[in-house]
């Protein structure tokens, strides 16, 4: 969700910092772009699958369930927030943020981490202490230095989360999963309660859940779903399915800042999704 202040202009630079994230997805992706079979054959490993869905794609009706079971989880996780910041209970607000955000940088720190030293002997513990030392700095950065230091590992996070799913689920599950989360972003801004949040300063309190540019803010989540989409695309397609889906991403974010231009709040989603599936889909088939 993209929320905006009074006398909105749509303009390009805005877009920097939402191709800044997922030019990090992609540096991140190329950990796990999958060995050719001449590397394969030459001893290269693939790298491993982890499961990030209840239900195994290989499942009839899995693809289903696992994009319900992503709405479900965002439905539930807007709701309860909605509901700390409505009753003022902002303690128990900085506690869950904290925690969710400082799992994300452990896990998110000891995938990739664990898969760029893949071949150190004896690499857990190694990999555990670098984990936890990214994590701590992350945390300090977003509570307490804020400011565009917070933003910045912001755009990184959600580049690499973003990715980390779009590595380890097939091209049928991401997609579902977007289009219902794009469904589902309409409905919660204009019905639901990340409109409620966003019209009554609700993210002016939600520290690493979201990043700011000038004169908008954009939600953590968006950024993540951007990365998912553009991390499917290249891991699972190709590169030049990847770089379209960029550009459809780039100009749905931008019919969002204009549309942001009458209104005082859209959802981030529909727009970039949409042509972002559209654009790499298409090049993935004909390129």
């Amino acid at each position: 969700m993209t929320e905006q202040p009074e006398k909105f202009k749509a303009r390009i630079i805005y877009l920097v910092p939402i191709l800044a994230s997922m030019l990090f997805g992609m540096l991140c992706a190329s950990i796990f772009v999958k060995p050719s079979a001449a590397a394969i054959a030459s001893g290269a490993t693939p790298p491993p699958v982890y499961p990030v869905t209840p239900i195994s794609p290989t499942t009839p009706g899995g693809s289903l369930f696992n994009a319900v079971y992503f709405v479900v989880i965002a439905a539930v996780g807007a709701t309860i927030i909605f509901l700390i910041i409505r009753y003022r209970r902002r303690r128990i607000l900085r506690f869950l943020t904290g925690f969710a955000l400082t799992a994300a940088f452990l896990l998110v720190s000891f995938v990739y981490l664990l898969a760029l030293l893949s071949h150190v002997p004896n690499n857990i513990p190694i990999v555990i202490a670098l984990s936890i030392t990214i994590a701590v700095l992350a945390d300090l950065a977003i509570f307490r230095f804020g400011g565009k230091v917070a933003d910045a590992v912001v755009l990184g996070v959600g580049g690499a989360l973003g990715v980390f799913l779009g590595a380890n689920l097939p091209v049928t599950d991401s997609v579902l999963i977007l289009v219902f989360l794009a469904i589902f972003d309409v409905v919660a801004v204009y019905r639901g309660p990340i409109g409620k949040i966003a019209t009554s300063s609700g993210f002016d309190e939600m520290k690493g859940l979201s990043f700011s540019f000038k004169d908008f803010q954009m939600g953590l989540g968006d950024l993540v779903f951007y990365s998912l989409l553009t991390g499917t695309m290249f891991i699972q397609i190709s590169l030049a399915a990847c770089l379209f889906s960029v550009v459809g991403i780039l100009v749905g974010s931008y019919l969002t800042f204009l549309a942001l231009e009458r209104r005082e709040v859209f959802p981030g989603l529909p727009f970039p999704v949409a042509l972002g599936i559209a654009f790499g889909l298409i090049a993935g088939f004909f390129l």
